[in-house]
């Protein structure tokens, strides 16, 4: 028998840099998608900076970074399959599958 717990330990979120938000715009103005996904990073951060201030709690600002820092490390990826012409007609809606944005 083992002293060790039957489950893996949870890995504690990365803590994201004080500038992070700043270089992750910077990145999207920088990329071809700048003037759809430039704009649509500010509307987030704004929302998420409202929430922020009203809860007092930073987490809605984390997840904003870590969400379009996502995107962004998939968009190479996205734009590998596109241009593949593969048949993507059976895939399903994202609003479907996440909900509308606020």
């Amino acid at each position: 028998m083992s002293a060790q717990p039957d489950h893996a330990p949870v890995a504690p979120l990365a803590v994201l840099a004080p500038a992070a938000a700043a270089q992750l715009l910077a990145q999207i103005r920088a990329g071809r998608r700048a003037a759809v996904w430039g704009p649509a990073f500010e509307q987030d951060w704004a929302r998420a900076l409202e929430d922020a201030r009203h809860s007092y709690n930073l987490a809605p600002l984390h997840d904003v970074v870590r969400a379009w820092q996502a995107r962004l490390a998939a968009a190479p990826a996205v734009d590998a399959f596109v241009a593949s012409g593969m048949d993507d007609s059976d895939g399903v809606d994202l609003t479907d599958v996440l909900g509308r944005r606020r």
